[in-house]
């Protein structure tokens, strides 16, 4: 039984040692009759998401520095620096019949906020909470900046295919690393102009 052993011990160190490195990297062996092993299929269905870049761009428009502007039909989100320039982000956006526009103010911010789904949604989506903590796997992500006393927001989202896509209830989404960024610049008060 020892001779049995030894003899396949030996030849998978020849096999391995007569194989590309990177040949059998993912390589098993049935130990007892040492044929390959096929590995189980994993099916990826999930898709790849090509993420919209946050960026310093040139602005000529006619809003004041500190200003958010939203543009819907471009699905950005523009930062008005001031000297010509402005911070590009990319945004998701309402999904039809859920479009709106007009001026306000950020009357709040909060970092990883709660959720409270409004009546409205909670009809068109039974099964959602009452309230959701904040945390990770809140829907309204990392930040929150509260528009004026709208039911709206723009807030952080965990899922970052809804990204440059027109899916939300009417709120403004980012990735949560660009709606920390906004945060850290925008000021209670600041205008939000909603395209």
């Amino acid at each position: 039984m020892k001779r049995i052993a030894l003899a396949i011990a030996v030849a998978a160190v020849a096999f391995t040692a007569s194989t590309p490195a990177n040949a059998n990297a993912n390589v098993q062996f049935d130990p007892l009759t040492m044929r390959v092993m096929k590995p189980a299929r994993v099916a990826t269905t999930a898709p790849k998401v090509q993420r919209i870049p946050r960026e310093i761009v040139g602005y000529s428009g006619p809003y004041a520095p500190g200003t958010i502007v939203v543009d819907t039909n471009e699905r950005r989100l523009y930062y008005v620096m001031g000297g010509g320039q402005a911070i590009r982000y990319g945004i998701g956006v309402a999904r039809p019949g859920f479009e709106w526009s007009g001026a306000h103010k950020i009357s709040m911010k909060r970092e990883w906020p709660s959720w409270t789904p409004p009546e409205e949604m909670k009809k068109r989506q039974p099964g959602l909470p009452d309230y959701m903590p904040g945390g990770i796997d809140n829907p309204l992500g990392a930040r929150a900046l509260y528009i004026g006393s709208t039911i709206y927001r723009i807030h952080g989202s965990n899922q970052p295919a809804s990204i440059g896509q027109a899916m939300s209830s009417g709120c403004i989404r980012m990735l949560n690393e660009d709606v920390v960024d906004l945060y850290e610049r925008v000021r209670i008060g600041a205008q939000v102009v909603v395209l």
